[in-house]
C-alpha cells in the first residue's frame, strides 16, 4: 500500500509490504475457519499497516478530506477514524479478490440496463476498449469473464509492486486469472496483439487513473475533487489507435454483495485523425468526471494510497 519514508514518490516505486507466508496464513484463515475468524484477525493486520504507513494515512487523510463533504454533505468529524475505515476497506477488497478467484460464489448484480449492455458487447461481437480505475474491486468483473465462453479480457497493469499478492492468487486459488499485459512493456507487437484480441471480439481493460511509470510519459492536468491532478494520456491515445468501442466498467460492494456498472462511453472506430486530438481531451473529462461520481458514491472505495494532487508535491 505504501512505503515507509515520508517522501511522495511515484505510485509504481511504492513497494507493496508484508510477506507471502503471512497473507496465505490470512487466506488459510478465511478459507478454513470462516468470516468471523478472518476478520477479528483482518482488523489487527489493518491496525498494524494503518500504524506503520504514515505516508498511505496522509494520502487517505487528504482524499478523504476533498471527497466527504461532496459524499455526506459536511466534513468528516473524525478524520482519522475515517482513514482507518478506509484501509479497512482496502483489506477487505483483498481478499475479496482472492474469493473471487477461488471460485468461491459471490453475490454480484447488475442493474437491467448494465446487464443489458453487457451482454449486447460481448454477443455483437465487436469487442471494445474498458476504461476502469482503482475504484472498487475490479477482479470481480476479471473473474466473471472466467465463467462466460464469449468473454474473453486482456487486462493493461503494472503488476511489478504488487509481485506478492499476485504470487499469493496463483498459490492460494491454483488458477490462472486473465491475461495481464505489462503497461511498461507495451511494444509494437502488443499493440498488434491487443488489436486482434478485440477484432476477435474479445476486450481490453487499462485503468485510466494513474501517471504513467516513465518520468515522462504524458499527463494531463485536470480538476479532480476541486484541484488539479495528474491523468494519463496514454489510454486515451490507445483508444484512437484501436479504434473501436470503448465502455467504462465498475464494480463496487454494497453490503454483502457486489454491483457491477458497465455503461458505453465512446466509439473511436470512425474517428478521423485531425478529430483525435480534440476527442482525447474531451474524453479525458468525461472520464474524470465518471470517476469523481463513483467516488462520491462510495468515497471508501478508491484505493490509492499514495500523494495524488500536485498540492502534495513537496
Amino acid at each position: 500500500m505504501s512505503a515507509t519514508q515520508d517522501a511522495p514518490r511515484h505510485w509504481a516505486r511504492i513497494q507493496e509490504s508484508g510477506s507471502v507466508a503471512g497473507m496465505r496464513i490470512m487466506v488459510w484463515i478465511r478459507r478454513r475457519l470462516g468470516r468471523l475468524p478472518f476478520t477479528f484477525m483482518l482488523q489487527w493486520v489493518i491496525l498494524y499497516y494503518f500504524i506503520r504507513r504514515p505516508l498511505a494515512r496522509r494520502a487517505s487523510r487528504d482524499y478523504l478530506m476533498r471527497i466527504w463533504p461532496q459524499h455526506a454533505g459536511h466534513p468528516p468529524r473524525w478524520p482519522q477514524r475515517l482513514v482507518l475505515r478506509h484501509f479497512q476497506a482496502f483489506g477487505q477488497s483483498l481478499m475479496d479478490k482472492v474469493d473471487a478467484w477461488s471460485g468461491v460464489a459471490l453475490d454480484v448484480r447488475l442493474d437491467a440496463a448494465d446487464r443489458a449492455c453487457l451482454d449486447a458487447a460481448i454477443t455483437g461481437g465487436r469487442g471494445g476498449l474498458m476504461l476502469v480505475s482503482h475504484h472498487g474491486n475490479l477482479e470481480i468483473c476479471s473473474a466473471m469473464s472466467d465463467t462466460r465462453d464469449d468473454f474473453h479480457v486482456s487486462q493493461l497493469m503494472h503488476t511489478r509492486n504488487a509481485q506478492k499478492f499476485n504470487t499469493l492468487l496463483e498459490r492460494a486459488t491454483l488458477r490462472r486469472g486473465p491475461e495481464i499485459v505489462e503497461v511498461s512493456e507495451i511494444t509494437p507487437a502488443t499493440a498488434m496483439r491487443l488489436a486482434q484480441r478485440i477484432n476477435d471480439g474479445g476486450f481490453v481493460v487499462i485503468a485510466a487513473d494513474r501517471v504513467p511509470l516513465a518520468d515522462d510519459g504524458r499527463t494531463r492536468d485536470l480538476e479532480f475533487l476541486g484541484a488539479p491532478a495528474p491523468f494519463p494520456e496514454g489510454p486515451f491515445w490507445l483508444a484512437t489507435l484501436l479504434r473501436c468501442p470503448i465502455y467504462t466498467l465498475g464494480c463496487v460492494r454494497e453490503g454483502d454483495h457486489h454491483r457491477v456498472r458497465f455503461q458505453p462511453f465512446d466509439d473511436t472506430t470512425h474517428l478521423k485523425r485531425a478529430e483525435r486530438e480534440a476527442w482525447r481531451d474531451a474524453a479525458m473529462r468525461r472520464y474524470v468526471g465518471w470517476l469523481g461520481e463513483q467516488c462520491r458514491d462510495y468515497p471508501l472505495q478508491w484505493f490509492n494510497f499514495f500523494p495524488y494532487w500536485h498540492a502534495d508535491d513537496r
